[in-house]
């Protein structure tokens, strides 16, 4: 389950993620903070660098870099971002960096 938090400038998305589920890989222009507020998660960097975290954790997402993350308990994560985006079918489109195809 998603759920979306506005505020002046700040965007949190908080994920529920029952044990065992993937939050699938991304990555951001710009670094930004998350927050392992319940449970426990393993991070998987595309650097090959495996973290794992248990709740409460505030996280620096370093820019560039794909982040997956996979629930070993029930979890809440939230991903801290600025924008001014406050529309829930366009903010990921602004936050996330697109993936090229290579042809």
């Amino acid at each position: 389950m998603i759920q979306h938090h506005f505020s002046e400038g700040l965007y949190a998305k908080q994920m529920s993620l029952p044990k065992g589920s993937l939050a699938c890989q991304h990555k951001h222009n710009y670094d930004h903070l998350s927050i392992l507020a319940q449970g426990k998660v393993k991070v998987m960097f595309d650097n090959d660098v495996v973290e794992t975290y248990t709740a409460p954790a505030c996280i620096n997402i370093v820019k560039g870099v794909n982040h997956t993350l996979m629930a070993l308990e029930d979890s809440v994560w939230f991903c801290i971002h600025q924008t001014e985006e406050t529309d829930v079918n366009k903010v990921d489109n602004v936050l996330v960096q697109q993936m090229k195809v290579e042809a």
